[in-house]
């Protein structure tokens, strides 16, 4: 197993389908500050994990379910840090970042260019501009997909019953920390 330091490769993913929760509805006003949207099949939250490029996880977001993914872009690269191989303070700016098409915006890239920090984002059919696109490195996606799996064979993850968001989130945080150790 590699050692869980930084690649310089950080991986972005979005919850494919969002996690539909089972959660008595909270007060008018207080569902976007408890990471719940509604959509036609009731209360909805997304999960945005980072983690670095072996597949460790490094920070989580969560946005209502019918928040788009492109505005969480810059939280993800803002927090979280990973150790360096050798040392100096942890990381915080990763190399290379590895979204799905949810990240794909101009805003998004500008942010990476602007931080130094190259990309491999697919773009949308509905963009206009064209670009090198890197598959090897696109692949490395698959990581976080395996991350969040691993997360949710952990029932509470799967199918959230908590009301607040805070908790949500810190059974994630559990989960990740768990992840770290083993």
């Amino acid at each position: 197993m590699p050692p869980a330091s930084s690649t310089g490769i950080s991986i972005l993913w979005m919850a494919p389908s969002s996690v539909r929760t089972s959660t008595l509805p909270v007060q008018k006003g207080d569902a976007a500050a408890q990471a719940l949207g509604r959509s036609q099949g009731g209360f909805s939250t997304k999960v945005h994990l980072r983690a670095e490029g072996h597949g460790k996880p490094v920070t989580v977001v969560l946005t209502p379910g019918q928040q788009h993914e492109a505005t969480v872009f810059e939280p993800l690269l803002d927090q979280g840090a990973v150790k360096r191989p050798g040392r100096g303070q942890p990381r915080r700016r990763p190399g290379r970042v590895v979204g799905d098409q949810g990240y794909s915006s101009r805003r998004s890239r500008r942010t990476c260019r602007r931080r130094g920090i190259r990309y491999t984002i697919p773009r949308r059919v509905n963009e206009c501009r064209t670009g090198r696109f890197d598959q090897a490195v696109y692949r490395l996606r698959q990581q976080v997909e395996r991350l969040s799996n691993r997360c949710k064979q952990n029932r509470s993850l799967a199918t959230r019953y908590q009301k607040l968001g805070e908790s949500y989130r810190a059974l994630w945080v559990i989960a990740m920390t768990i992840l770290w150790l083993t």
